[in-house]
């Protein structure tokens, strides 16, 4: 006769089965939805950020709904498009003189081919490679052809999440929180620490680019780099890249000046850089960043590798948030299911200056 103690009872089955159910039809969502995730994770930032401005002008000034998402929505819209539209401007105003840069890129590309192969006899410019440069820019470019037009049904896809979510925020919040299968305590828990990260993440990572590109600029002008501003703005978002930063901008610059014959300003420059630029992404990363939220420097670097295959662009925000939210899971997993009392390692209450009000 077999033993009822150690069978498996009839409510666990049917929870498993249930959760498994949950899990492939989740799966098969978000494998078919996948071009959206992007979106998604776009729109539940730019509601964090934009959260207490919508619920002052709906709750406080008697706003209609749809008359403060849309004033949000276009207040958002100005502040992603005018930086974008001042980079595409400079680069077609320098590309009215692309027979000028071509020339003097061609000179420069010339010194570095022959400093080569008089020190190691290799031609970098022999037919073989030249045919691999070609096929590699050929790629490229469809690549970004393609990426541009994703890029656009991203941003619209974004914004039509968005204006349903500041259209009924407290509904919006009222269902996350009703959906997740955790304690009250634990969902408050998990939504003030997300949107610390978000805000961490999405102010935070544009305002140490912006410090940088400042400081960067300045030394552009005091060593007499060519087109400052442009180089002030591909600095900016250089620096928002992981490990390499704002280096991928100005050690070419400083290569090409002294290619040119400034081999003192391009010295100097280079000198400027590693030294003043690189502490200055230090010092903004450890005040700021840490004081908008403590998130350790491993976690960003490695957070915005794996955001930028998953995620694209938003995966700058979104990876090291990722990662945490991971880590803060394990702690939750302990707390709702472990047998022993486990003291969960928390934000301590003076890091927490605004709390997310779930409450409805």
């Amino acid at each position: 006769m077999p033993n009822k103690t150690n069978q498996i009872s009839s409510e666990k089955i049917k929870q498993v089965l249930l959760l498994l159910v949950i899990i492939v039809m989740g799966g098969l969502i978000c494998y078919h939805l996948a071009l959206f995730i992007p979106s998604v994770l776009g729109a539940i930032t730019l509601y964090i950020i934009s959260r207490k401005y919508n619920l002052y002008l709906q709750e406080e000034l008697n706003w209609k709904p749809w008359a403060a998402s849309l004033v949000i929505i276009l207040a958002t819209l100005i502040m992603l498009i005018l930086p974008i539209y001042f980079i595409v401007d400079l680069l077609i105003e320098k590309l009215g003189n692309a027979s000028v840069y071509m020339e003097k890129f061609n000179v420069f590309i010339d010194k570095i081919h022959d400093f080569i192969y008089s020190k190691t006899s290799i031609d970098i410019l022999s037919k073989d490679n030249l045919t691999k440069l070609k096929d590699s820019v050929g790629k490229f470019s469809t690549s970004a052809l393609s990426g541009t037009f994703n890029t656009f049904t991203i941003v619209a896809s974004m914004y039509f999440i968005l204006y349903f979510m500041l259209d009924r925020p407290r509904l919006f919040e009222r269902l996350v929180k009703s959906s997740a299968p955790l304690k009250k305590a634990n969902v408050t828990l998990l939504g003030e620490k997300i949107q610390k990260m978000v805000i961490a993440n999405a102010i935070g990572i544009p305002v140490v680019a912006l410090g940088q590109g400042i400081i960067a600029v300045i030394g552009y002008f005091i060593f007499g780099a060519p087109s400052p501003i442009l180089l002030f703005a591909l600095t900016c978002v250089g620096s928002m890249l992981p490990i390499v930063g704002a280096a991928i901008v100005y050690i070419p610059v400083c290569i090409f000046m002294i290619a040119e014959g400034q081999v003192g300003p391009g010295l100097g420059l280079a000198a400027y850089c590693l030294i003043v630029v690189g502490l200055t992404d230090n010092l903004l990363r450890f005040t700021l960043l840490k004081k908008l939220e403590n998130i350790h420097p491993l976690n960003t670097v490695f957070g915005i590798i794996m955001g930028l295959n998953l995620f694209g662009f938003m995966g700058l925000i979104f990876g090291p948030i990722l990662i945490s939210i991971t880590i803060l899971l394990i702690q939750v997993y302990r707390d709702e299911f472990a047998e022993d009392e486990v003291e969960l390692i928390m934000p301590e209450p003076k890091e927490i200056e605004e709390k997310i009000d779930l409450n409805i």
